[in-house]
C-alpha cells in the first residue's frame, strides 16, 4: 500500500505538467465581433473603427434579404502612420429556410489578378482580386466607392504606395464572408534588386491573399465563425 501511494505521489505532478501542457494558451490576438464571426488580427497597434449592419437583398424572393453586419479596423506603425485597414462583412445568423442566389459573379479586370476558386459557378462565390498598386484614391473611388468614403469619413490619407485586396465567399446555404484590405505594401512585398526579383515580388502578396481566402472558407464553417486573419509577410516599418 506504502508503494503504491509513494507511486501516486511521484506521477501526480507529471500528470498535471502533461495537462498543462494540453490546455490551451489563452489567445494572444485582438479580436473583435462581426455578424456571427470572430474576427482575430495578426499582432499590431489596431484601431477599431466601429462596426454597421446592414443587409443585402437577394433571389429568388422578390422582399428576399439577409442581414449582414461590417467591421473596419486600421493598423498603425511606429509613427502612428497608416499600415492598413480592413474591412470585415458577415452574415449576422445562417439561419435560411431556402438556397440562396448571391448577385454577383468573379468577371476579370484589368490590371487586377483574379482568382475564381468556382470556375464560373452560380451556386456559390469564391472570388480573390489582388490590385499591386494603387495610386492615390481614383482606382478606389471608381471600383470601391464604399470603402474610399469609409477612408474619406476617417481623414486617412495614403501617403506610401498600397495594396488593395479583397475575397468574398459565399454559399447557397447562405453563410458569407467578405474581407477589403488595403495594405502598405511595405508589408506584402519585398525588397527588390534586380529584374527577376521585381517580377517575383508579388508573390507574397498573391499568397497572403490565398491564405485570407482559406481562413475565410473555414470561418464559414464554424459555429463561432473564428476569422483569423493571417500575418503579413513582412514586418511593419520600424520608422
Amino acid at each position: 500500500m506504502n508503494l503504491m501511494i509513494s507511486t501516486i505521489r511521484c506521477l501526480l505532478p507529471c500528470a498535471l505538467v502533461a495537462l498543462a501542457a494540453c490546455a490551451p494558451l489563452p489567445s494572444q490576438q485582438t479580436e473583435y465581433p462581426v455578424g456571427r464571426a470572430r474576427l482575430a488580427l495578426p499582432p499590431g497597434a489596431w484601431q477599431d473603427l466601429g462596426a454597421v449592419d446592414g443587409a443585402v437583398a437577394l433571389l429568388p424572393e422578390a422582399d428576399g434579404r439577409i442581414a449582414l453586419q461590417t467591421r473596419t479596423v486600421a493598423l498603425r506603425g511606429a509613427q502612428r502612420e497608416l499600415l492598413a485597414v480592413l474591412r470585415v462583412q458577415t452574415n449576422r445568423t445562417n439561419d435560411r429556410e431556402w438556397a440562396v442566389h448571391w448577385p454577383a459573379s468573379c468577371q476579370p479586370q484589368q490590371g487586377v489578378t483574379v482568382e475564381d476558386a468556382t470556375r464560373g459557378d452560380r451556386v456559390r462565390v469564391d472570388c480573390l482580386r489582388l490590385k499591386r498598386w494603387v495610386h492615390g484614391s481614383e482606382w478606389l473611388e471608381k471600383n470601391h466607392p464604399d470603402f474610399a468614403q469609409s477612408l474619406a469619413a476617417h481623414k486617412f490619407a495614403l501617403n506610401m504606395p498600397h495594396s488593395f485586396l479583397s475575397y468574398r465567399y459565399a454559399t447557397a446555404g447562405g453563410a458569407t464572408v467578405s474581407v477589403e484590405a488595403l495594405v502598405d505594401q511595405r508589408l506584402l512585398t519585398p525588397r527588390t534588386r534586380n529584374n527577376a526579383e521585381f517580377l517575383a515580388a508579388g508573390r507574397p502578396a498573391l499568397q497572403w491573399g490565398r491564405d485570407l481566402a482559406q481562413a475565410a472558407r473555414v470561418s464559414a464553417g464554424m459555429m463561432d465563425g473564428f476569422l483569423a486573419i493571417p500575418p503579413f509577410p513582412f514586418s511593419a516599418p520600424s520608422s
